[in-house]
């Protein structure tokens, strides 16, 4: 079986390293850590992974971490706009296909906050990349350790309460190993009420 080369895009962040566990329990999984400072990546997260030091914002610093891969998952804040750009654009230029992002509950919802407008546009940007995109928009997490979750699809209410971390890396770890499942999909994911 061939090795599938994932770059995790904000890889210093709390759900990063959850989804960095689960992926390193994949046998054909690859992974390389995309983060601004590689001394943030505790040695269990950083060992036998390869690590790009660099910044979202910084075209050149996505697209060299980019090249090679064959899906990248995307976990950030901050500037989402102009980091999604960059992604899509590196992603286009190396001919990299399949990104899954995480974006945030509520950014259907009118009026929309402030505070979610930055996840809009990121879901936005990726929706019209013509990448092979699952958008995930998380409730609340959690630290529980347990798997449970419930997706709802783009347009329909979104139902369930704050989610763990867990759940959500157990979810995108199954899209890895299967990256046919929900492409073209912006799913909400919550744990059931």
């Amino acid at each position: 079986m061939s090795v599938k080369k994932v770059l995790i895009i904000g890889a210093g962040g709390s759900l990063a390293q959850y989804v960095i566990e689960a992926l390193k329990g994949l046998d054909n999984v690859s992974l390389s850590l995309f983060v601004r400072n590689s001394k943030s990546l505790s040695k269990s997260i950083a060992d036998g992974n390869t690590t790009f030091e660099g910044d979202a914002m910084n075209y050149n610093d996505v697209k060299n971490a980019v090249a090679g891969q064959d899906i990248v998952y995307v976990n950030l804040a901050g500037n989402l706009e102009a980091m999604a750009k960059n992604i899509v654009n590196a992603m286009q230029d190396c001919g990299v296909k399949r990104i899954i992002a995480i974006s945030s509950i509520g950014i259907y919802n009118s009026p929309l906050k402030p505070v979610l407008v930055p996840y809009r546009k990121l879901a936005d940007i990726i929706e019209s990349s013509g990448l092979d995109y699952t958008i995930l928009r998380p409730d609340w997490f959690t630290n529980a350790n347990e798997i449970d979750y419930t997706l709802t699809h783009k347009g329909e209410p979104e139902s369930g309460t704050a989610i763990s971390r867990k759940s959500i890396a157990a979810f995108i770890s199954l899209l890895v190993e299967n990256p046919e499942l929900h492409k073209y999909e912006n799913l909400g994911i919550s744990k059931p009420n």
